[in-house]
């Protein structure tokens, strides 16, 4: 493998005089969350030996230990937007004498419960079936707070005995235990613009440039972002991470595969109430509200305090799916507001999940690169677990790499497959992705065969599953008028679609108030508003001097769009309606780097392929809280 066998990507647009600087390292990693903390933590311990010398020496700087740092994009490696409940098989494999009290608010499952939400309000869009099913809980007497707890957790949804880990404490834990060892570096703040690719052969990353205007026109104090050489580099900057895309869109999918389902986690963490009985330890999953789609959790952590949040799918053809109203709702559903009321919110922040499964896995090996992580198709679409894959599937290409070094082979397409595939594919984290690729599949034709499909396949080990066909994103979004047919008039759509616009909001608000969902009382502790959200739980920043990282392809698609989901569906109102017409704006200052934008339009994309009519590419920024 060299990388004098074709051009790299053409580098335009420099000002004359300056250069882009390049440096060489060993392997360049991108992304760090459970994936990259496996791999580094497994990395580090094999490549020095017990007397303090390196095991191997680095190739780009001769004499040296191996040189491997890792480029993450957030400001803060433990900047994560996620509460975990895991069964932790990966983690305790490489912590056999794991100290929870060491991470803040883990702790052990203690109880888990499964609790089917009925309607209290009337404006959900329940199927018959479910409706029906509603009314014989309640004739029944088994309906209490409007919710029926399931007599048992199934054995594949089951996560006790477990952990629960807020991702971004568990981010700063992991990472402070690689970076003691000497051997990695991590440098957050550092988005990763794109791979550079030798024809097939990666050969490293090209950082972001910085000192530049919004359209990323060189400006006063221009910086080209660094090419970094390197003889592997791991991708685990996840399913909205620029680098793993890129590759998905220049080398594509193997055949038969497609990451074509998602959702966005829109979630908070809590201080609850002094008063409340919830106990640490305590798991809540929830199904059924405040649409038959949207699932939820609440995960309890020492000290009182709790994560919470929902799941709203891309399986949710709801035009003005607005992650953060329907969490509101969903926190007010008595069966959960009698623990939360009175309850101040700590933090905020929202996620787009890759919910293809093995369905969704990339290419997870060529030359020059790996795969690892979410992006590399890891989450457990049927158990709804990721943390502990990810991490697993981390630890299992640093005990290839170290093979591969230690035995001074080339990180070749071949080689890699031959080592760190194998190893996949022998694994539990396969072996359990292969039981599970078929589970959601019913969603394709409704909730109520998505719900069956899952437990057929659920309770026959993979054997069972309720057929149904995918789609794009884009192909399965109605036009508003089609989604509340005999509930909302054409006329009185065009009405609020014209008020809104004028006043740059977004639809859902309005729609939502007129199908039947009440207005939310705020009371500015728990229920707040979406833009005090922004700023009391997110604290969202933008540092200056970048790009921005959201932008249209066609702006003439966008004129024609009158669904705009891209707005509805943003995390953080950074894309707003334009009022003149043409493209929605984009405020990168409320960017969340949820990445719900990429799946949430209903244009496809003038280039063709998969994507849609948004572009999102490498940014600086996001959210500013360890919380979550």
């Amino acid at each position: 493998m060299t990388d004098e066998t074709a051009a790299p990507q053409a580098d335009t647009g420099l000002p004359e005089g300056i250069e882009r600087q390049r440096m060489d390292v060993d392997i360049a990693c991108v992304g760090f969350g459970p994936a990259m903390g496996g791999f580094l933590h497994t990395l580090s311990q094999g490549l020095m030996d017990e007397d303090g010398t390196p095991a191997v020496e680095s190739k780009a700087m001769p004499g040296m230990p191996p040189q491997v740092i890792c480029y993450e994009r957030a400001d803060d490696i433990g900047f994560g937007v996620s509460g975990v409940v895991t069964k932790g098989r990966g983690l305790h494999a490489s912590f056999p004498d794991l100290d929870l009290s060491q991470i803040p608010f883990a702790t052990e499952v203690a109880h888990e419960e499964v609790l089917y939400l009925l309607d209290p309000i009337g404006a959900s869009r329940k199927p018959l079936l479910l409706r029906l099913a509603d009314k014989a809980l309640r004739a029944l007497g088994l309906a209490k707070d409007h919710a029926y707890a399931l007599p048992y957790v199934p054995g594949f949804l089951r996560k006790e005995p477990g952990l629960l880990l807020s991702m971004g404490q568990f981010n700063q834990w992991a990472g402070a235990q690689i970076m003691g060892q000497g051997v990695a570096q991590i440098w957050p703040g550092t988005p990763v613009a794109e791979p550079i690719l030798f024809d097939r052969v990666v050969a490293g990353v090209r950082l972001q440039d910085q000192g530049v205007d919004k359209q990323g026109a060189p400006e006063a104090g221009f910086m080209p972002g660094m090419d970094i050489r390197a003889a592997l580099t791991v991708v685990g900057d996840g399913p909205v991470g620029a680098v793993g895309r890129a590759l998905d869109e220049k080398l594509g999918l193997p055949v038969g595969n497609h990451a074509r389902e998602w959702a966005v986690g829109m979630k908070m963490v809590v201080d609850l109430p002094e008063d409340c009985q919830l106990k640490e330890g305590t798991v809540l999953h929830t199904l059924g509200f405040p649409e038959p789609e949207i699932f939820g959790f609440l995960y309890v952590y020492p000290g009182n305090v709790a994560s919470l949040g929902i799941f709203v799918p891309s399986w949710f053809d709801n035009p003005v799916r607005t992650g953060y109203r329907y969490l509101q709702h969903w926190m007010q559903h008595p069966a959960l507001w009698k623990h939360l009321k009175g309850g101040r919110m700590r933090s905020w922040g929202a996620k787009s999940l890759q919910e293809s499964g093995r369905k969704g896995e990339p290419h997870l090996a060529g030359d020059g690169y790996a795969r690892i992580g979410e992006g590399s198709g890891t989450t457990n679409v049927l158990t709804g677990s990721g943390f502990d894959e990810a991490w697993t599937s981390g630890v299992l290409l640093g005990v290839s790499v170290l093979e591969l070094l230690k035995a001074d082979k080339p990180f070749t397409r071949e080689n890699l497959e031959a080592s760190y595939v194998r190893r996949r594919r022998d694994s539990w984290l396969d072996r359990e992705a292969q039981a599970a690729e078929k589970a959601r599949d019913g969603f394709q034709v409704g909730v109520v065969q998505g719900l069956m499909g899952m437990a057929l396949t659920g309770f026959s080990g993979g054997k069972l599953f309720w057929p149904g066909a995918s789609k794009k994103p884009h192909e399965r979004i109605p036009s508003i008028e089609e989604f509340f047919r005999g509930r909302i008039s054409p006329e009185e759509i065009d009405a609020i679609r014209r008020d809104c616009t004028a006043k740059g909001l977004p639809l859902s608000g309005a729609l939502m108030d007129r199908a039947g969902w009440p207005a939310i009382q705020h009371d500015g502790q728990l229920l707040v508003s979406h833009q005090d959200a922004l700023l009391m739980g997110g604290k969202v920043q933008a540092a200056p001097g970048y790009r921005d990282h959201v932008t249209f392809k066609s702006t003439q698609l966008c004129k024609t769009c009158d669904e705009k989901v891209c707005v509805e569906a943003c995390s953080g109102q950074a894309i707003s309606t334009n009022p003149e017409g043409g493209a929605p704006l984009f405020d990168r200052e409320k960017c969340v780097h949820c990445g719900a934008c990429i799946w949430n339009c209903s244009k496809p994309s003038p280039d063709g392929g998969e994507g849609a009519n948004v572009r999102f590419s490498a940014g600086a920024g996001g959210l500013h809280s360890a919380e979550n």
